[in-house]
Order: C-alpha cells, then structure tokens, then sequence
C-alpha cells in the first residue's frame, strides 16, 4: 500500500496510554494471501467487555462528557480550517488532495479519540493497508471517527450528498476529492457509483463506505445494501469488513453522553472478487452479511 512518510507515521505509531493494539497484527511483516472470508472467519465469544459495560450516567460523568464533546468540536474546527487551506493550495492536483484528506482524516480521527479517552483494541491490523474496498457497521458518531484514523492514505470516501452542508467539514470532504450520491435519485446514484468505481480504477485508490447505508440507532446489525457490491464487481477490488463493537455504547444515536465503553476495532481477512458475478449480487450480500453476524457480539448482531 503506498503511503506518505507523514500519513504512515500518524496512523501507525500508537498512544500507548489507549490504544491496546493487536501487536501481532501490527507486526506481521509475512506475504498476505488472498482468504475468502467464508473459509477464514473467526466467531468472538457471545460475551465481550463492551457487553459488561453498564455505564456511569452520573450528574459528573455528564458534565466531563459535555466537557469532551467541546474540545472535541474546538479541536475539528481548528484541524478542519487548516486542511482547508492546504486543500486550495492543492486544487489543480486532485490526487494530493486525496492524499491530504487522508492525513487530515488520521491527525483528527485520532486526535478526537484520544480527547474522547475510550480504550481501543485494535485486532487484525495486518489487513490494514490492502487496496481494498473497506466496508463497516455503524451504530454511532465515534465510527467516523475510527474510520478517518484508521483507513489508509490514497482511499476514497462515498456518503450522501448532504454532507456538503454540515459546515467547514462538508466542504473539506468535497475538496478533498471524496464521492458523494444522491440516495433519493437511484439514477443519479448508480452514475455516482460508475463515476466512483472509474476513479478507483484509475488511481489505484481504495473505498471505504457504511453498507446499513445508515447509522443503526440500537447498536444491532442492520441489511446491507447493495452499492458495495455493484463497485466491487466494476472494480475487482477485495472486500475488507471491519468489524467495530462497543461504540454504539460509548456514543449512542442521538445524546450528547459519552461513556468510557471499551472499544474493539476488527479487521477481517479480505474477501477475494475475482470470480464474482453480476447474477449473484444477493448472495453476495448475504455473504458478507453473514461475516458480520458471526464476528459481533449478541448485543449487536440482527434482531429476530
């Protein structure tokens, strides 16, 4: 995977005070063969720390949660701000300004996480760096930020075109050359996809998109949707899930009340699409669907 000396070194190198990182995920240095996730899944234990978690809603845990939720936003806008300007600077190369939006996503993503405190294990971090399409479930706010820490330079972002709006952010994402769709056009959205899938192709980049096609508000497993399939068959790139559990708990849909829930960050082995086919889509879904179910603990896979 090729990486800027600066993005390696700000995603890699660990705070050793919350991150309790896979080490033999990250030390693992051996050829990567090509898994089909169906031979090589590895079901948790029904039970995990993120289930145990009860929880402090304590009139003091409240306050220092409203406390952090500040910094949080003071510490965005400001990292925003700066990456914006870069970003003009950069206009007439969209590649480095991908490259860029993927620097300013690993300072930022894990700048919030150490402001917000949660313990974080990382496991399977040797599937980190594949150019791949990286996929996740997602039940809370905390996700993106994971997610802008934790996926590698030279990767694509697709999200709804609303996200133009939310402010300095929205406007970053555009610059920073990621895809939005319009979800309410399925026409307009298939193109959306063509044009992603063409642009992958072409600038050997990875994707990283939410397959619930929303954010679970429960913390359980949601349908996915078809999209990630459909760019995986136009760009024969491997799926890589990953697996996020215990977020839903620290930062729930809605409030304003951050837990210290513990937090485990999965990558699974890649899912070869070499052999796919446009008559299969379902199964697929299925598939991979099904990977999720057995890697997540009780708590948040599919209700009945």
């Amino acid at each position: 995977m090729e990486n800027s000396g600066m993005g390696g070194f700000l995603r890699n190198r660990r705070f050793e005070s919350y991150v309790d990182a896979s080490s033999a995920g990250l030390n693992n240095t051996a050829a990567r063969p090509k898994l089909v996730a169906k031979e090589k899944v590895v079901e948790q234990p029904p039970q995990t720390a993120s289930d145990e978690y009860r929880g402090d809603d304590g009139w003091f845990s409240v306050l220092i949660s409203w406390i952090r939720i500040v910094v949080c936003f003071i510490s965005m806008m400001f990292t925003t701000f700066i990456w914006a300007l870069i970003m003009l600077v950069l206009l007439p190369w969209p590649y480095q300004r991908i490259r860029q939006g993927n620097i300013y996503g690993h300072v930022t993503g894990k700048m919030l996480m150490w402001i917000l405190g949660n313990p974080i294990k990382i496991e399977g971090a040797e599937y980190s760096n594949e150019r791949a399409i990286y996929i996740s479930n997602h039940a809370s706010p905390i996700d993106i930020f994971l997610i802008m820490w934790l996926t590698p330079t030279g990767t694509v972002g697709i999200a709804k075109k609303e996200i133009i709006f939310y402010p300095l952010f929205g406007q970053l994402y555009v610059l920073a050359n990621h895809l939005c769709i319009d979800r309410s056009n399925p026409t307009a959205a298939i193109e959306s996809m063509k044009e992603a899938a063409n642009a992958v192709v072409k600038n050997n980049l990875s994707l990283i998109i939410f397959p619930e096609g929303t954010r679970s508000k429960s913390g359980h497993l949601l349908p996915f949707k078809k999209g990630f399939v459909h760019l995986a068959l136009q760009t024969r790139r491997p799926i890589v899930p990953i697996v996020l559990t215990g977020t839903h708990r620290a930062w729930r849909k809605g409030s304003l009340h951050i837990r210290p829930a513990p937090i485990i960050v999965k990558y699974l082995p890649p899912i070869t699409t070499d052999d796919w086919t446009a008559d299969k889509v379902e199964d697929y879904v299925k598939l991979v669907h099904d990977v999720y179910v057995k890697n997540l603990p009780e708590s948040q896979r599919p209700q009945a």
